[in-house]
């Protein structure tokens, strides 16, 4: 059973995230960067990121599903359909998720962005980092840090309006 036990701010993690992209942008040069969102929430923050941060061009979509190496875990789904992204080749590009935990779904979605051309570089965005990293994956920018319990989870719903869940499950 899944209890919610809190909703956080999405606006003001919004805000945090876009004012250190901006900084990183200007840090590091970034030449017009294309903004990638993995599927669904990484997308629907990069929607709400493109404008902001003044980035020309589609949203690039990544769906990681075929990249994934947790499969026994997770189980595949069933509607998996294709990234939408221009060649990588020499940009610099953005990838934004919405939860980084243990890292896997970075990695996955590095993989598969390489598939799609050598970017110059990468600047990695969460909405939410949490605690229970598996592989040695950071973040670049991030909207809020939080520290979780075993049972505890965090899950952003949308596209419209977006909300962050902090819930329980019984039983884990």
């Amino acid at each position: 059973m899944k209890e919610v036990i809190a909703e956080l701010d999405v606006d003001s993690l919004l805000l945090a995230l876009e004012e250190c992209l901006e900084r990183q942008m200007e840090a590091r040069r970034l030449r017009d960067p294309m903004i990638v969102g993995i599927h669904t929430g990484g997308v629907w923050i990069a929607e709400r990121l493109r404008e902001r941060l003044g980035i020309e061009g589609p949203i690039g979509r990544l769906n990681i599903a075929f990249y994934r190496d947790d499969f026994s875990r997770i189980g595949m789904h069933p509607e998996v359909r294709p990234s939408q992204l221009p060649s990588t080749e020499d940009r610099d590009v953005i990838l934004i998720d919405d939860v980084l935990y243990t890292g896997r779904t970075i990695r996955a979605a590095l993989n598969e962005l390489f598939d799609y051309g050598r970017p110059r570089q990468v600047v990695l965005g969460v909405l939410i980092e949490r605690n229970g990293r598996e592989l040695p994956i950071q973040p670049d920018c991030v909207g809020a840090r939080i520290d979780l319990g075993p049972n505890q989870r965090i899950k952003l719903t949308g596209p419209d309006p977006l909300r962050l869940e902090l819930y329980t499950i019984d039983g884990e």
